[in-house]
C-alpha cells in the first residue's frame, strides 16, 4: 500500500511539473488516471485542459464535472473555478446565484481573486441583492483598504 501511494504521489507531482511547465499531453497522460481516482488537485488541472483543449480535445463536460468535483472536495482555486463557469456561462448554463456560492467557500479560504469577484457581484447585484456594505467588506478582505 505504501508503495501505491508513493507512486500516485510521484505521478501527480510529475504531473503538475508537466501541467506548469506546459508538457500538456505529459500532463493529461500521468494526471487523467490520479482525476478519475478522485484526486482533487488532478481534477482541477485536467478540468483546465479540457476547458480550453490544452493536451486533449476541449471536452467542457469533462472540465465542468472535474472542476465541481474538486470543488466539492473543497479545493479552493477548484471552487474559484467553478464560480468563474457559472458566472461567464463557460462549460455549463450561466447562473449567477450559483457562481456567488462557489465564489464565497473559496473566499472563505481566503483566495483574493475570489473575494474580489464577489465584491463586484455584491456592488452590482449579479446573483445577490446589491449590497455595498457586503461588497466593501469583502474588498477589505482582499487588501483593497480604499473601497
Amino acid at each position: 500500500m505504501t508503495d501505491q501511494i508513493t507512486n500516485e504521489e510521484m505521478d501527480l507531482g510529475s504531473g503538475i511539473a508537466a501541467f506548469e511547465s506546459k508538457q500538456f499531453s505529459r500532463a493529461v497522460g500521468l494526471l487523467g488516471p490520479l482525476a478519475a481516482a478522485g484526486h482533487p488537485e488532478a481534477q482541477y488541472r485536467m478540468a483546465i485542459m479540457a476547458q480550453n483543449g490544452l493536451g486533449m480535445v476541449p471536452n467542457p463536460l469533462l472540465a465542468w464535472s472535474y472542476m465541481k468535483a474538486a470543488a466539492e472536495a473543497g479545493l479552493g482555486l477548484a471552487q474559484h473555478g467553478l464560480g468563474f463557469m457559472y458566472m461567464e456561462g463557460e462549460c455549463t448554463e450561466q447562473n449567477p446565484q450559483k457562481a456567488v456560492h462557489w465564489f464565497r467557500q473559496a473566499a472563505e479560504q481566503g483566495l483574493a481573486g475570489s473575494q474580489t469577484t464577489l465584491a463586484m457581484m455584491y456592488e452590482e447585484g449579479r446573483g445577490v441583492e446589491r449590497d455595498l456594505d457586503e461588497a466593501r467588506r469583502w474588498y477589505r478582505r482582499a487588501g483593497f483598504d480604499d473601497k
